[in-house]
């Protein structure tokens, strides 16, 4: 995949150099429109970009200013279960790598495993379960590209334990109750079963969504410090559709949800591009 093309049409159309990047997941894009001096770039537009086909990811890249400091927002992302390869899927983690970003804030919107947690809860993920990974669909399946990491890299830790206590002590100046757990990476797009779910929360998951886990492995991969962060958008429950919420209403809830706490979730992102 040519990165290289789609890193030179970026820089051509911006002056800003971010070392940060954040990816909002649904109903989190809010944080895009708060960039001083903002390019703004569809997916559609980049070579090489997929474009995001699912409600509340607007798919285009936001290159500003927050907190006084060069930030590129891309708000939404692409996932496996709309047909496109994992490549494809992680393809702009490479971009940005190319772009000289150093540090990867992933966002998204997970179901909560954890009888603990409740829906508008945001947790900082401290691992994953990359089911789809484990299962053979690795993104870093085939010859490796020597240009970004080696064959084998280790993933632990996969997320930065510096980012997880600046965000800890963020959230504490904040007052903001912070949770901490397992992310369980999962396909999509159908909703899990209740044994499942069973199992998920049985093997150490604390909450499971659709995305995250690839993007995470691509840029640790090419060296990038991650940073996740998961808005429990609802309790996954296992409860049959229609008991309760259809599938087209679960989607709309976990929007809504994401809308509400996009506050508290921006306060916390902006205090750690702060000290960053």
């Amino acid at each position: 995949m040519d990165y290289n093309t789609a890193a030179d049409y970026i820089r051509a159309r911006t002056v800003h150099r971010p070392r940060i990047a954040v990816v909002t997941g649904s109903g989190l894009d809010a944080l895009g429109g708060m960039l001083e001096n903002a390019d703004v770039m569809p997916f559609g537009q980049i070579p090489g970009f997929p474009q995001a086909t699912v409600e509340g990811h607007k798919g285009e890249f936001c290159f500003g200013v927050l907190a006084g400091k060069p930030v590129v927002i891309a708000r939404g992302r692409v996932h496996y279960y709309e047909g496109y390869t994992l490549d494809q899927v992680t393809y702009y983690v490479r971009v940005l790598k190319l772009l000289g970003v150093e540090t990867l804030v992933l966002t998204n919107a997970a179901g909560g495993l954890n009888k603990a947690y409740r829906a508008g809860d945001i947790m900082l993920i401290s691992d994953h379960l990359n089911f789809v990974g484990m299962a053979g669909h690795n993104p870093l399946f085939g010859p490796n590209n020597a240009a970004f990491g080696p064959r084998f890299p280790s993933m632990n830790p996969a997320y930065d334990p510096a980012l997880r206590a600046m965000a800890r002590a963020v959230a504490a100046a904040q007052s903001l109750e912070l949770r901490e757990g397992v992310y369980a990476a999962v396909a999509g797009p159908s909703f899990e079963t209740a044994a499942e779910l069973r199992m998920l929360a049985h093997l150490g998951g604390d909450a499971v969504g659709m995305s995250t886990a690839n993007e995470t492995v691509v840029a640790v991969h090419a060296g990038l410090k991650v940073l996740g962060l998961s808005l429990i958008s609802n309790m996954a429950t296992g409860e049959p559709a229609g008991e309760r919420f259809t599938a087209e209403e679960l989607h709309h809830e976990v929007l809504d949800a994401g809308t509400q706490a996009a506050p508290r979730l921006v306060a916390l992102i902006k205090g750690v591009i702060e000290r960053l």
